[in-house]
């Protein structure tokens, strides 16, 4: 098979992708990740001037977008969201799930305040997404559907217990929209990343001791990069995922097959 052939395979020309919580980080990473392999895509979230600026991005990359804010505890505004790509595009055949929040506390002294917010976005935020895009999807019969797990979906992370909750629950409810919608042709998967350094994590992680604890645990010493989650994505939207569905994809440099590395 030639190069180009086996970069067909993975081709998204012609798909829209809706991705929540595309303004910054990981998802602004899958993204334009997304619009290089084909896809018009919607980058959004809750700041209307990264929404903005995203969607400029996949602009400047020749593919179609749109900016238009949303909010992952607000389904009315999910709604509004998938009305307006619609109108916009036709139809929404890719929704990534990458709106998150963490804080990191001891667990007796999280405040319920906190637990629940971060449980709404985390956790509600992502079902809030997945069935109003899941919904639109069925009756297509067509859809691929990409949640963020984590690490912390699988071991448990020190001092970020409701975090740690919802990952874990993402998780369990990736697997359980994947069985329910596979008769409809909407496939349910899972990206679950090791450890990259976001806006949301890097104070936890330069120069700490939890920083260098994720180092010694990763085989291959360092911390992942955002452009090495892309491949992992566009598989998950592409054709050749078709029979690939309730699966959580780890991208963690062995952190997860790590025992003792020395």
């Amino acid at each position: 098979m030639s190069d180009s052939a086996a970069w067909r395979m993975f081709d998204l020309t012609g798909k829209t992708a809706v991705v929540i919580g595309g303004t910054s980080g990981i998802g602004r990473t899958l993204a334009k990740g997304l619009a290089r392999a084909g896809a018009n895509v919607v980058p959004t979230g809750r700041r209307a001037a990264l929404v903005e600026d995203a969607a400029s991005e996949i602009r400047a990359l020749g593919r179609r977008s749109l900016a238009i804010t949303s909010d992952v505890t607000d389904k009315a505004n999910l709604a509004r969201l998938l009305d307006e790509a619609v109108k916009e595009f036709g139809a929404v055949e890719i929704l990534v799930n990458c709106a998150g929040r963490t804080k990191r506390t001891p667990t007796l002294d999280v405040s319920e305040a906190d637990w629940n917010e971060i449980l709404d976005t985390n956790l509600s935020g992502t079902l809030r997404a997945c069935q109003v895009f899941g919904r639109h999807m069925i009756e297509r019969g067509y859809g691929r559907i990409i949640n963020i797990a984590s690490l912390s979906s699988f071991v448990a992370l020190y001092e970020v217990a409701a975090y740690s909750a919802s990952k874990s629950a993402v998780a369990s409810l990736t697997q359980s929209l994947a069985i329910e919608w596979a008769p409809h042709g909407v496939t349910v998967n899972a990206i679950a990343p090791g450890v990259f350094q976001t806006e949301m994590n890097t104070h936890l992680l330069n120069g700490t001791a939890r920083g260098k604890e994720f180092l010694t645990r990763t085989p291959m010493k360092r911390f992942g990069k955002l452009e090495e989650l892309v491949g992992a994505a566009v598989y998950l939207a592409s054709e050749e995922a078709s029979f690939t569905t309730g699966h959580l994809l780890v991208v963690d440099g062995g952190f997860l097959a790590s025992g003792v590395n020395q």
